[in-house]
Formats: structure tokens, C-alpha cells, sequence
């Protein structure tokens, strides 16, 4: 792609206004080679030359060499970078030389090991190469033939756990011959759901164990800080690690430009999607073949619409060659979206960070971001994908109106200059833990001194503590679950519903697709505007008991969106201790949410056109929490001396729930928080930070007894940062369901100088 043609272009563009505020060259790199220390099989070999690939990349020939060592293995290379070979060669290399040799390919997306299964038929070794995906969505009558038959499988976490483990004597043959367990993507592992894949993995150490094999591990990672301390930590204990880095692969020189949408006469901003939607056209009208991320799938719908509207004016023939990708379209529908843009059918497409991980569409020119993704680690991955190898590649981050983009916009270098972030994962967090523990004495009765060195130290103590609560009863000196009941399907590793709505067309009862349990009511209210590939549809019905929404096609110009209150309720505090000169809480509490109305704004503009009341119930989430409040003097002080009451409190709650990691093992998106400058239930400015995990999984707890030295941190973080007003480093959240609005820096170091917290106390 000639970029600078294209931004030269733009910028004379009767609609530039000065939006370019950065823009940053990236170097290429050239492909650096290597051969394996020995020769390839020559089955292996004819398909690398089917695939026109004449010599591997420095990284995968010592990824292979290291595995054939016998060595667990971690890749760590760029996006796009051929990590699959990494693992392929070496598996499919034993799986020819050793016909009883098996092995487990877990992904964390069931698309991602369906593109993973056709990257493997592509090697046409039948009958040697028998691979199939085993999910959910595998049919009850090929479970047991695929136990028979495969060679490879390629599960997700959740088969692992609740369909494979628990029944291990099933997969006797399999499991005994297990020779490698490929995980891939293991940067989606972080936080509780990470946490539990950790124990799940122990869980299958544990029954190989059980079957006399001790599988090798080959695993691939992209952009975070700690990929090996990550491994590790999803491995457990007895496990040496190979890191391969050396990455060979070619990379185009990459230009990523900041793009703000300019200022209104109201001193608002322009929108953002109708700036990322004249990009898309443009790149899309030179012939370059683009993605677009957005962070909401009604945005890479509404993204969709109006670039089918702009082409159909402009290019009519390519209205048709871009669509939409997302979650909740049917399995079949995301396959043909894939394999178009792999085939080159289709130019363009919006999606949602559901496109983020590594299924395979082929070379793609151009990335457009709409809004920061909210990490460094996202950013990154998006756009990588796009760039051939050769090839110059444009990435635009078009800017929201609010501080996080804003801020990154006035300040690029602290973009450019910062690390991916750290993934982090508590494998022995109790609450997790002690779920796991009962699920393997249901696989294989567990012995503390077997079993307590893998799911560590403080395992046997969970156990005991288990046996004396009556889950486990001991039997010929070993612990055995004292019911009868299934305890992995009481365990939902990735702690959400997987409960669904299904949207019919009421006209042909065609099913459209799926909408989660927990997005259902904003999205799929009466009067709701549902958009599905690009086609407008609106809500005449939402069946709660039926689960599904009713819908008919709109020709209306506008689209909906939903008004949502959210509450969080205290219940009796459970223990509470002095902080400072205040108190803090720790009990139950509930996250109550109601969708109360909808706007409908019109297509294009997004000018608002009305305001529609309604009343859908309420949503309940019980979780758990801790609660602060400011005393009344201090809160007179923080108005006395003209400080903004609310933007205090909600900075210090940003702040907190920012550094509270360092503190508690657990990754930002799973610690939830509300500030409010007159809570109903205290009557008193209060700062309540609390499990975003329905249930609650320890977080808070453990940061109740922690939360001196979390605000002082806090109090740190803000101090030291040398920004003026706020950022994403100090009290501005990625999150925030309020738009980072309002926030008080100075406002939030006062109030921590005066809670009388003790002195310092570091992580």
C-alpha cells in the first residue's frame, strides 16, 4: 500500500480539517531464516512447498528444534508471524512417526480451532493426521467415534473441563498416548478466567498422570509483558520453559497515524464514527483490503451501514464486499465471513474485537481502530492485523470524545513509549481453587502429598478445609467427594451466563442470531432497533420467559440506544475495621441494573430524535465488596476548599481499582467500583469496590485487608504521574461506564492526605 499517497490524498480532501494530529513510521523488517538442525520429514516439507515456503523463520526452526528435544515450548513473535508452524511441524512430525502418538490443541475460541482445523487438513495426511474439533457444538453421535478415531483434538477450555476430564475413562487410549498439548493464544488467559484454565491444566497433568503419560507443551503468545511468568504460572510447578523471541519474520514498515475527529461550534467533536466510516470508504475505493475495530457491535454495525450507504453512491459493485463480524451471528455465518475474507471475496469488514485473535483472513492493507481498545496489549494485537510481509500498512486510531482518547491524542509518545500490559493470573486464589480441587477428587481421589506440590502450597490446607466443611470425605487415605453430584458443571470457568436470547424474524421465523443473557435487555427491548449484518430490524416483542425477541425489518433512518441505571446495594457487612478516620466494610453486596428508556438518533447525523420511558426489570448480580466512607468533616473540607466532591472520590476509585493487581493476583476488567457523593445506603460520600465476578471469587476480600497500602499506592500513582488533569496512568479508566467524567486529580490527592491512612506500605 502507498500510505503516503493515500494520507496526502486525504489530508486535500474537501472534509480534512486538521485531523491528522500523528503520525508515526514504524520500520520494516526483513525475514531472517534458519534451517532445523535436522531435515524436516519430507511430508512436511512437500507442504511447505505447496504453501510456497522455502525456509523456516529463525523462530520456527528453533521452536522445532527445541520441541523435538523434548523441551515445553513458549513462541513468543509477532502477530501474523507463523506461529502455527511452531507447533504443527513438531506434532504432526510425531503423529507420523508414531501412529498410537496423540495430542490436544486447546484454543480459546471455537473459531479459532475451526480455522486451526482447516490449516491442518491442508496437510492432506489422512488417514496419519485425523484431527477434529470436540466442543459444544460436536454432535452427541460423534463424540464417542471422535474418542476412537482422532489423533488430534482440538477442544476449548470449557470441553476440557466439563467434558473431558470428568470423563477421563472414556478417553483412557487417547490420554495415555498424549504426547503434546498445544495452547495457543495464552494472552487470553489472564485474570478468573485464566485462573481457572490454570487449574484445568493441573486437572489434565493430574489424569495423564493416572495413565502413565506426561505430556510435552508447546504454547504461543502475543503482545503482553510477562508471556514466560504467564506459562509458568498456567503450567504449575515441575515444568521447565524454552522461550523462543527470536522472531524472523518479515514485517512491512507499518505507519499508525492518530486521527481526532475536529471540534463542533459547540466545542463537542465531530463523530467518530462517521470519520471512521470516510476512512473505510476511502481505503476501500483505492482497493485496499481493510478491517475496522470497534468496540461495540451495534458501532460495527452502524460502522457497516453507513459504508454500504456512502459505496452504494460512490461504487455500487462494492456495497457487496464488506460486511460485519461479530459475536452472536450463528457458527456458519462467522465460517463464510472468514473464509470470504480469506478468499479475498470481501474487502472489507467491521468488527468487534471478536476478529482480535488469530483466526487467519489473509493479507489486509489497513486497520482502522474507532476508539482506543482500552489497552496497550489490544492495540497492538488489532493492528497486527493488518500488513503483508513486503508491504507498507496504515493503521488509523480515530479518537472518541472523551479524556482516555483525548489524552492520547495530545500525547502519543506516552502510547509509543509504554509496554504491553501484565497478564496476571492466582491459580490459588481459594475461591477458584477450592472449586478445582473438588472437581479432580471427582476424576481421581486426591492425596495432599501427590497432588498438593501441583496445585500449590496452599492446597492442602483448601483440602482439609474441604473435608472438614463434609465436600470431602477421606477413604483408604486419600480424599474422595463426599455427594454424588457433577462439581464441574456447578463451575462456569469463564464466570458469565452462557445463558442466550434468540432474535426470530416473526415474518419467515428465520432465527437471526444470539444476544447474551446480560446485554439482552438493552439490546433487545420493545421498540429496539436490532442490527444483523447490516440489516436494520426492530424489536415488536421481547419474551423473557421464552427467551427470545420477536422481530420485524425497519426502513426507519434511525437507531436505538439503550439508557441504563446501575446501583450498587450493600448488604450486612460481614466484618468491618477502622481506615484512617473512617471505617471500612466488607459484606455482600448486589449490582442492580434497569433499563429505564432509549433514544432513538438518526442514521448518519446521530442527532437525537427522541427520548422513549420504559420499564424492563431489574437485573440483579450478588457479588462481594468493600465499602469506605468519607467522614462529614473531610467531605465539608473537600467543598470548603473548592475541590469537585464527585470527580474526588471517582478518581481515587479509578486509581484504586488500577493498582489493586499489585496487590490481589486478578486483571483489571474483573474488579467493578461506584463512588457516589451521597450513597442511599450510607448517606455519605462512599467508594465501594467489589468482584465483577457473579459470586464474588475473593478479590475483595483480599483487598479489605490490604487497603491501607492500596489507596497510599493510589495516592502514589496520582502524585508521581507528571500529567496535569488525569490519564489512563493515574485515575483515568478504560472501563468507566461514565465517560471518565467527572475526575478531580487534585481533588483525589487531597482526600487520601487526609484519611489518616498509616504510613507507606508497598506491594
Amino acid at each position: 500500500m502507498d500510505v503516503r499517497r493515500f494520507l496526502d490524498r486525504v489530508r486535500a480532501g474537501s472534509g480534512y480539517r486538521g485531523q491528522v494530529v500523528h503520525h508515526r513510521r514504524l520500520p520494516a523488517r526483513p525475514a531472517r531464516h534458519q534451517d532445523p538442525a535436522r531435515p524436516l520429514e519430507p511430508r512436511l516439507l512437500a507442504y511447505l512447498e505447496r504453501q510456497g515456503i522455502a525456509r523456516l523463520y529463525t523462530h520456527q526452526a528453533q521452536a522445532v528444534d527445541a520441541a523435538r528435544a523434548g523441551k515445553n515450548v513458549l513462541a513468543v513473535t509477532a502477530t501474523a508471524s507463523g506461529k502455527t508452524l511452531t507447533y504443527n511441524l513438531p506434532v504432526i512430525e510425531t503423529l507420523l512417526r508414531h501412529p498410537r502418538a496423540r495430542a490436544l490443541y486447546l484454543f480459546p475460541t471455537k473459531a479459532l480451532a475451526q480455522d486451526q482445523l482447516g490449516k491442518l487438513r491442508e496437510f492432506h495426511l489422512h488417514p496419519h493426521l485425523r484431527p477434529g474439533t470436540y466442543d459444544g457444538d460436536t454432535p452427541a453421535h460423534l463424540r464417542s467415534q471422535y474418542k476412537r478415531e482422532l489423533n488430534l483434538i482440538l477442544p476449548n477450555p470449557d470441553m476440557l473441563h466439563v467434558g473431558i476430564l470428568p470423563y477421563h475413562g472414556g478417553w483412557a487410549t487417547f490420554l495415555r498416548n498424549l504426547k503434546y498439548v498445544v495452547v495457543d493464544e495464552i494472552h487470553t488467559y489472564r485474570g478468573v478466567f485464566g485462573s481457572h484454565v490454570a487449574n484445568v491444566l493441573r486437572r489434565l497433568r493430574r489424569v495423564c498422570q493416572l495413565y502413565g503419560a506426561d505430556p510435552q507443551f508447546l504454547a504461543c503468545s502475543a503482545t503482553v509483558a510477562n508471556p514466560a511468568e504467564l506459562m509458568h504460572a498456567l503450567l504449575g510447578p515441575g515444568r521447565e520453559l524454552c522461550v523462543v523471541d527470536d522472531d524472523g519474520s518479515p514485517q512491512g514498515a507499518r505507519h499508525f497515524v492518530f486521527w481526532n475527529p475536529p471540534l463542533l461550534k459547540d466545542g463537542s467533536r465531530a463523530s467518530t464514527n462517521a470519520d471512521a466510516t470516510r476512512l473505510l470508504v476511502e481505503l476501500l475505493l483505492e482497493g485496499e483490503r481493510t478491517i475496522l475495530f470497534a468496540k461495540a457491535r451495534k458501532t460495527a454495525e452502524l460502522v457497516l451501514r453507513y459504508a454500504r450507504f456512502a459505496l452504494q453512491e460512490e461504487a455500487p459493485s462494492l456495497a457487496g464486499r464488506v460486511t460485519s463480524y461479530r459475536a452472536g451471528y450463528h457458527a456458519d455465518q462467522r465460517r463464510q465471513i472468514e473464509q470470504a475474507l480469506f478468499r479475498g471475496d470481501l474487502l472489507g469488514v467491521t468488527a468487534t474485537n471478536a476478529l482480535e485473535l488469530g483466526v487467519d483472513v489473509g493479507g489486509l492493507s489497513a486497520c482502522i481502530l474507532t476508539g482506543y481498545p482500552g489497552s496497550i496489549s489490544s492495540t497492538w494485537q488489532q493492528a497486527g492485523r493488518c500488513g503483508r510481509s513486503h508491504e507498507d500498512s496504515l493503521v488509523v486510531l480515530v479518537a472518541h470524545d472523551s479524556p482516555l482518547d483525548q489524552y492520547l491524542m495530545r500525547h502519543p509518545d506516552y502510547f509509543f513509549g509504554r509496554a504491553p500490559e501484565h497478564a496476571i493470573v492466582d491459580p490459588e486464589n481459594p475461591h477458584i481453587l477450592g472449586q478445582h480441587l473438588l472437581c479432580a477428587a471427582r476424576e481421581r481421589p486426591l492425596e495432599p502429598e501427590r497432588d498438593g506440590p501441583l496445585f500449590g502450597a496452599s492446597s492442602p490446607a483448601l483440602m482439609a478445609r474441604l473435608g472438614a466443611e463434609g465436600r470431602l470425605r477421606e477413604r483408604n487415605h486419600a480424599l474422595h467427594c463426599s455427594s454424588d453430584d457433577f462439581p464441574a458443571g456447578q463451575v462456569n470457568i469463564r464466570s458469565a451466563g452462557s445463558d442466550q436470547y434468540r432474535i426470530i424474524r416473526r415474518d419467515t421465523g428465520e432465527a437471526l442470531g444470539t444476544v447474551e443473557d446480560a446485554r439482552a435487555f438493552e439490546t433487545l427491548h420493545a421498540g429496539a432497533i436490532y442490527l444483523h449484518l447490516g440489516e436494520a430490524f426492530r424489536v415488536e416483542m421481547l419474551d423473557i420467559p421464552g427467551r427470545r425477541a420477536l422481530v420485524v425489518p425497519s426502513s426507519g433512518d434511525f437507531y436505538t440506544q439503550a439508557r441504563t441505571d446501575v446501583a450498587v446495594c450493600f448488604g450486612k457487612p460481614e466484618a468491618q475495621r477502622p481506615l484512617g478516620s473512617t471505617t471500612v466494610f466488607r459484606g455482600p453486596v448486589e449490582v442492580v441494573t434497569q433499563v429505564v428508556s432509549y433514544r432513538r438518533k438518526q442514521l448518519f447525523s446521530e442527532a437525537v430524535l427522541a427520548d422513549v420511558e420504559m420499564e424492563l426489570p431489574e437485573q440483579r448480580i450478588a457479588t462481594h465488596g468493600l465499602w469506605f466512607t468519607l467522614p462529614p468533616a473531610l467531605r465539608d473540607r473537600v467543598i470548603a476548599e473548592e475541590y469537585h466532591l464527585t470527580g474526588s472520590i471517582h478518581a481515587i476509585e479509578h486509581a484504586s481499582i488500577g493498582i489493586l493487581p499489585l496487590f490481589v493476583l486478578c486483571d483489571r476488567m474483573d474488579i467493578g467500583g461506584v463512588s457516589h457523593a451521597c450513597h442511599p445506603d450510607t448517606g455519605l460520600p462512599t467508594i465501594c469496590l467489589h468482584d465483577a465476578i457473579p459470586g464474588g471469587v475473593g478479590i475483595a476480600e483480599k483487598a479489605y485487608t490490604l487497603l491501607e497500602a492500596v489507596l497510599q499506592a493510589a495516592r502514589r500513582s496520582i502524585e508521581e504521574c507528571p500529567c496535569a488533569e488525569g490519564c489512563p496512568s493515574c485515575v483515568q479508566s478504560p472501563k468507566c461506564g461514565n465517560n471518565n467524567q467527572p475526575l478531580d486529580k487534585a481533588g483525589a490527592v487531597m482526600v487520601l492526605h487526609h484519611l489518616g491512612l498509616t504510613p507507606d506500605e508497598h506491594p
